[in-house]
């Protein structure tokens, strides 16, 4: 199944098997959630609302780290024309 997919759709599945992430937890990945050195997730607000620690597969750094540059660039781009809002958990919105 795997094979089919590419692009974000890949790399969020990949993220899902690789990393034993659900999908909202997969979703609600923040940047600072994302340890490249430490080679791990940290996952916040997961289903037991306990915050875990999970492995990032060494073969999906190169596509994660592709993927936070396209979004920077297109959150820059966003900014610039007024937009680039993004939610936030409720105690981090409150601050």
């Amino acid at each position: 199944m795997l094979r089919q997919m590419s692009g974000e759709t890949l790399l969020m599945a990949q993220l899902l098997y690789g990393c034993g992430l659900r999908l909202m937890e997969c979703l609600r990945l923040r940047v600072k959630d994302v340890d490249f050195e430490q080679q791990q997730i940290i996952v916040r607000d997961p289903k037991g609302m306990h915050d875990r620690t999970t492995m990032l597969p060494v073969t999906l750094e190169l596509s994660l780290q592709a993927q936070l540059q396209a979004t920077k660039h297109f959150h820059a781009r966003d900014l610039v024309s007024g937009h680039g809002e993004v939610s936030l958990p409720f105690a981090l919105a409150q601050k």
